[in-house]
């Protein structure tokens, strides 16, 4: 039987400082995990370290 991991959970930088938007991210070696940290017993979603590079790439231009 294989034990998982635990995830290292932290907040994102982009979420509001009014605690109201809050996203969280945890890196593995194949993906970034992304979940919301007003409910953390939701299920979480992961997509691949160079989507999620691309995605912040977009989302950070001017």
């Amino acid at each position: 039987m294989s034990t998982r991991p635990e995830l290292a959970w932290f907040k994102s930088s982009y979420s509001g400082s009014q605690g109201d938007d809050c996203v969280e991210v945890a890196v593995t070696e194949q993906a970034v995990c992304v979940r919301d940290s007003k409910d953390v017993t939701r299920p979480h979603f992961a997509v691949g370290r160079e989507e999620w590079s691309r995605f912040v790439g977009f989302a950070t231009e001017g």
